[in-house]
């Protein structure tokens, strides 16, 4: 496992580039520190400065309860233990942006503001072009007593490390039109270029932490790409339009369904996981620039990737 883990830690390096000419202005507000630190004679100055957080139809007295409460004064400490020097998460956002910046020039960083969304897990991060947003209280460690309920596959990205991986996922879904792909080939090397684009854009960070999965996870990954390339052919699984593949084989899950006894051994999303090698085997073989790669159209891909899964 261990090998197999460092090995992928050196293919990775390929993809490291020099950005450090390049240039990104962006600002990082800590909306959760302002709002709970508040006061009814500040709070009027903190909705000043951050208008979209506030509906006009939510009272002050609405906010001043909020800010009151023991459970979210509780939440708001915690994060703050974790986040109180917030440097190195600003290091690795100016990595990101410049990275964004080199392979698309028109990109521009947003303004980043922090804040706390009641560990709402599911809208970790919102991009919205020149703003976005980053729910720190999902990111407080994956022992934190406050996700003892949470399932173990959603634990183990709720940590700072993490954080990035997400940011980085909201920026590159934002640059793939909607899809309307019904082939279970044509989602998953779509998912795929989705993963190289973290490759690209995230070169310093671990597959480990890219896939979200744990170490035994990703090892069972590397170790059985071969027998599940073959199951996907065998079972004529390719071209087909079923939608319940999506849920065995695509979407977030504690693991990928077979329907076999060893489902379990399995992490999930290992369709995209398939996918991510097919794109990494295609850009071996091909000279194309990322957005010549976004626009590919699926079958194209796999026929010119040549890809041949590790056995």
């Amino acid at each position: 496992m261990i090998s197999l883990i460092l090995l992928s830690c050196k293919n990775e390096d390929k993809n490291s580039i020099d950005v450090s000419s390049i240039e990104v202005d962006f600002a990082i507000e800590r909306f959760e520190e302002a709002f709970y630190n508040a006061t009814p004679k500040t709070l009027v100055e903190v909705k000043k400065k951050f208008p979209l957080l506030f509906p006009k139809a939510v009272t002050d007295s609405v906010w001043l309860a909020k800010i009151n409460n023991k459970d979210e004064q509780e939440l708001f400490q915690e994060t703050q233990i974790i986040f109180n020097d917030f440097n190195e998460i600003k290091k690795q956002f100016t990595s990101l942006f410049k990275h964004v910046a080199f392979y698309n020039p028109r990109f521009k960083a947003p303004k980043v503001i922090t804040m706390l969304s009641n560990i709402d897990y599911e809208n970790r991060v919102v991009y919205a072009d020149s703003l976005l947003l980053v729910s720190l209280d999902v990111y407080l460690g994956k022992q934190h007593d406050f996700y003892a309920d949470y399932p173990m596959y959603i634990k183990e990205n709720n940590t700072k490390e993490h954080l990035i991986v997400d940011v980085a996922n909201a920026i590159i879904n934002s640059q793939f039109p909607p899809s309307n792909y019904r082939s279970f080939s044509s989602k998953i090397i779509e998912e795929g270029k989705k993963m190289y684009l973290l490759d690209v854009y995230l070169p310093s960070v671990s597959e480990k932490e890219k896939t979200g999965y744990t170490f035994a996870k990703l090892a069972w990954a590397k170790q059985q790409e071969e027998a599940v390339w073959k199951f996907f052919i065998e079972n004529e699984l390719l071209y087909s339009t079923d939608t319940k593949l999506n849920k065995r084989f695509i979407e977030d899950a504690p693991f990928s369904k077979f329907y076999t006894a060893q489902d379990n051994q399995s992490p999930g999303k290992i369709g995209s996981y398939i996918g991510w090698q097919i794109v990494r085997s295609f850009m071996k073989q091909n000279d194309v620039s990322l957005q010549k790669l976004i626009a590919i159209d699926a079958q194209s891909l796999l026929d010119q990737s040549k890809y041949k899964p590790k056995k």
